[in-house]
């Protein structure tokens, strides 16, 4: 396994808020979504219009890996770039690596994706990008440097979230009904402004780029506790989140509530509720180069519909061409058969 650490990088928080751990916290949630969404993530892999089985693959944003994996094990012939601005993340990307037998797969790289230069990626099959472009100060640079990497018939998958997920249903929990939502509308200013991509219809930004949209996909998630024993911990992260971000916004109603859900050790903790149900929407673009081949057919097309036109232009204008002259026999022989008509 290669790995590629530049001298400078700025890591991205993807949490509600900055945190001193926040790197150990995200990787945690990561995982947790890795395990909740893998039949979601395996789902959108098989429905990737890809030309041919990709053996180049970049993950950019690839956090603790799970695209990288997910994408390893469906093209089993393919080689895996993963980059990611945390080392601490491509560090648990490499153990798994090694653990799973797959580090002569992967190639690591930390980078800035906000950064100018990028280092060279090659020239992918596929690139794919989950929850990772709405991070971005300028994603139409890095849209553009994508662009510019793709082989001619390789394809960029962007998969990102409409917004956070939810876990409690409206009416809970007893006594503070509706809790999860106004945590959420608390803290959406400082989001938005924080990440003012996120949500974003993706589809303009990548034809403004040069890239021709070939796909769209929208999954709506709802995954009960029941189903996936992962539920509650992810809820247990994500509620832990908001509680950090919302204390200064909160009531204090709202954080006592937060308070007693978070308590592992409270019966009514959020581990001990059977009515957890992750609800999420994941929107998925695929794009590819414009086809250079087509696109020349096309422009000769319309080169020889216009020569064409031309030359009939000519021969309308020549009062000596085949066309005037059959046009001029056809009105002399109309006008005989005319007359012939009207005198019967």
């Amino acid at each position: 396994m290669r790995t590629t650490t530049p001298h400078q990088h700025s890591p991205h928080a993807h949490g509600p808020t900055a945190h001193p751990h926040a790197d150990a916290i995200q990787a945690q949630v990561l995982d947790l979504d890795a395990k909740v969404m893998a039949d979601q993530v395996d789902a959108v892999i098989e429905w990737m219009p890809v030309r041919s089985a990709p053996t180049r693959i970049v993950d950019l944003g690839a956090g603790t890996g799970a695209g990288t994996f997910a994408l390893l094990h469906a093209f089993p012939d393919a080689v895996v770039t993963a980059v990611d601005s945390s080392a601490e993340h491509l560090e648990l990307l490499r153990d798994r690596a090694r653990r799973d037998g797959l580090d002569d797969r992967i190639r690591t790289l930390q980078v800035d994706l906000d950064a100018a230069d990028w280092p060279d990626l090659g020239r992918p099959d596929l690139v794919w990008a989950s929850a990772s472009m709405h991070h971005l100060a300028d994603p139409d640079r890095a849209l553009r440097t994508v662009r510019d990497a793709l082989g001619d018939k390789g394809l960029f998958v962007v998969l990102e979230l409409s917004g956070l997920p939810r876990f409690l249903s409206p009416d809970t929990p007893e006594g503070r009904p509706g809790l999860e939502e106004r945590c959420h509308a608390a803290l959406e200013p400082s989001t938005s402004a924080r990440m003012p991509h996120r949500g974003s219809d993706w589809a303009p930004k990548l034809t403004a780029a040069g890239l021709e949209v070939a796909a769209h996909l929208a999954l709506d998630v709802a995954i009960d506790s029941t189903e996936n024993e992962a539920i509650g911990p992810y809820a247990l992260a994500a509620l832990t989140g908001l509680r950090r971000a919302g204390a200064e916004l909160l009531p204090a109603e709202d954080l006592a509530a937060l308070d007693e859900l978070l308590d592992t050790t409270s019966p009514h903790s959020i581990l001990s509720r059977s009515d957890l149900t992750l609800r999420t929407t994941r929107l998925v673009w695929a794009a590819r180069r414009p086809d250079t081949d087509e696109a020349d057919e096309a422009d000769e097309a319309d080169e020889a519909d216009e020569a064409d036109e031309a030359d009939e232009a000519d021969e309308a204008d020549d009062p000596f061409s085949p066309a005037a002259e059959a046009a001029n026999c056809e009105r002399v022989l109309g006008s005989r058969r005319h007359g012939l008509d009207s005198a019967v």
